[in-house]
């Protein structure tokens, strides 16, 4: 499968290679996978994906979130961690008043709405996995709906012949390995298409600063929230409930991404 490249405009004559889809994906997770402690205030495993177009990731979205942090802390050294910002941990406590950090959320809020990104999740119900499949990993189970899911997007694209990288942030060396021979499990065709699927694997790290790491690391807890309790007022939720893929594309309403783009499991 072909795509259209513009020459590069540094190198007149030069075009990039042809095997890349048009799309990065960035991953990140909320709550413990583990099933051996459940904290019943958050008793869920959340896996969250971000698919953006590249073009609209490079021109919009980083320049976006690198113009908030030099407004914000003079400087775009400053990593976006939900858990610190909730908290006003680290580099989050220089908030002189409460007026200015409600400005800073309304302004990374306005962000997240702004930027056009499909969102694929898995949400695991930890107490019912563990009734059904006590040594279930809720992150392997997690990430095997959603590449599936994330195969059925390029599909629609048009690019499932192409190479799409999903960029994960390391672990540690033991939960790395294991996520690695995990993801080529699944792509070598253990998955319910029983093929293989495009997807290329990045680990980065923790200070690696990524824009999209960062916006995956925001998104996956207000999944979470919802799932829990639903009625439960969540304004970033409510921001993210158009980016789901979904039947219908942009034109989806209500809860029509439910077990697509929004996957529970155990099912209900």
């Amino acid at each position: 499968m072909s795509k259209q490249h513009k020459p590069n405009p540094q190198i007149p004559g030069v075009e990039p290679p042809d095997r890349f889809s048009d799309f990065i994906v960035y991953v990140d997770e909320s709550g413990d996978h583990s099933l051996q402690s459940i904290d019943q205030s958050y008793p869920v495993f959340v896996l969250a994906l971000c698919v953006f177009y590249k073009s609209h990731y490079s021109h919009k979205v980083v320049p976006a979130l690198q113009e908030l942090k030099f407004d914000f802390f003079g400087h775009d050294l400053v990593i976006l961690h939900e858990h610190e910002i909730r908290k006003e941990k680290g580099d989050f406590r220089v908030f002189e008043s409460r007026q200015q950090k409600n400005g800073f959320l309304d302004r990374l809020t306005h962000i997240i709405d702004d930027s056009n990104f499909i969102l694929i999740s898995c949400v695991i119900d930890k107490n019912r996995l563990k009734e059904v499949h006590s040594q279930g990993n809720s992150y392997h189970i997690a990430l095997g709906y959603c590449l599936e899911t994330l195969f059925e997007f390029v599909s629609e694209k048009g690019q499932q012949a192409l190479d799409t990288h999903v960029v994960v942030e390391m672990r540690g060396r033991k939960e790395d390995t294991e996520l690695e021979l995990e993801f080529r499990r699944i792509c070598d065709g253990e998955n319910r298409f029983h093929q293989k699927l495009p997807f290329k694997l990045r680990m980065a790290s923790k200070a690696s600063n990524s824009a999209g790491l960062q916006l995956a690391d925001l998104v996956a807890r207000p999944i979470g929230r919802y799932v829990i309790d639903p009625e439960q007022s969540n304004r970033a939720f409510d921001v993210l409930k158009k980016k789901f893929f979904c039947e219908g594309g942009r034109e989806c309403v209500g809860a029509d991404f439910e077990d697509r783009g929004l996957k529970r499991f155990p099912d209900l």
